[in-house]
């Protein structure tokens, strides 16, 4: 009995560790910030496409986030895009959530921007603000492909 409940411990264990969402894998977080107990990721993705002739893709921002505290908090956030050499940064998005006494939000799309493919490198930034807390610093994540 107690090998069958090991087996079935180990089994249980390796199904919960299988993302639940296929399109996460193709997300990539970049570096922690926090916000009062919250810690911050900006991640992104971007997918090939194509419209007519013209080969494409669509980057999109994320975040992560992941509460150290005792208590639930909501967060605020803001996405950024920017086209890493000359280019200026743009507002992709932003938006608020709810996080759970150490509990994590896992990727959360922010907003998305479709860009013509090229050997560019692209970022996004991501900030965050927990409720009685200060604007985190920036995560940041890059891509230099057209398909993650």
């Amino acid at each position: 009995m107690r090998r069958i409940g090991t087996i079935l411990g180990a089994t249980a264990l390796t199904v919960l560790a299988v993302p639940a969402n296929a399109h996460a894998a193709a997300v990539a977080c970049g570096g922690g910030v926090s916000t009062g107990r919250v810690a911050v990721n900006g991640c992104i993705s971007a997918q090939r496409g194509k419209e007519g002739r013209i080969h494409t893709r669509e980057i999109t921002a994320y975040i992560k986030a992941r509460n150290t505290g005792p208590r639930a908090v909501n967060v605020s956030y803001e996405a950024f895009f920017r086209v890493v050499e000359g280019g200026h940064w743009v507002k992709l998005g932003s938006g608020r959530t709810h996080v759970p006494a150490g509990g994590t939000v896992e990727p959360t799309e922010v907003g998305s921007s479709t860009r013509v493919c090229g050997p560019v490198k692209v970022e996004i930034r991501v900030h965050a603000r927990a409720d009685g807390a200060a604007w985190s610093g920036w995560s940041t994540a890059g891509t230099a492909q057209c398909q993650t």
